[in-house]
């Protein structure tokens, strides 16, 4: 009697900590590989200003000898090299949209820099495909293969097109201070 009371007593406990591990900050993120540092961000005006105005995004992506970052204000290609006293980057399945959204996320006072995939997470979660997005205007990112256009500014969630998944999420931390942004997961 003492042991079943005792069994019901763990069985209860697991049962609730198994609900408190699948949080929102267990989905929030992907689970995917990305590593990123950029010391002298006002050394890129697209990233700089993605990073300190309002409702601008960059994206960031790399070939074999440079990172590219662009907006739809122009691009700006850093070599490899600059950036060599880090090693390792992961820029996730095709790349980085950073930006600062124009809308404070829930729970929060001010917006803070984000960062999603510059992949559609729907068409790689459906098809395996990991194709670079094109970042509009206004805050928007659209996917030409599946249609899907995501909203930036709004925790990336399609609003055009079929619906689905938002885009993937990276952690980020920008210090203003410093000029450093971090990507990370």
């Amino acid at each position: 009697m003492r042991n079943s009371f005792l069994f019901r007593i763990l069985g209860c406990l697991f049962a609730v900590s198994c609900c408190l591990s699948c949080g929102e900050a267990d989905t929030l993120y992907a689970r995917l590989p990305a590593k990123f540092i950029m010391d002298n961000v006002y050394s890129v005006p697209q990233l700089y200003t993605a990073c300190n105005s309002m409702g601008e995004f960059c994206t960031i992506y790399g070939n074999n000898k440079q990172y590219i970052f662009a907006s739809h204000n122009g691009s700006t290609p850093v070599n490899q090299i600059a950036l060599s006293q880090y090693s390792g980057f992961y820029l996730g399945l095709s790349g980085f949209i950073v930006g600062l959204p124009n809308i404070p996320e829930m729970g929060q006072d001010v917006p803070a820099v984000v960062c999603f995939d510059l992949a559609c997470s729907n068409c790689y979660e459906e098809s395996n495909i990991a194709k670079r997005m094109i970042l509009q205007e206004g805050g928007f990112a659209h996917c030409s293969r599946c249609q899907r256009t995501y909203d930036l500014n709004n925790q990336g969630i399609v609003s055009i097109g079929k619906g689905g998944r938002t885009l993937f999420r990276y952690r980020v931390n920008y210090l203003a201070s410093t000029g450093t942004l971090i990507i990370n997961n």
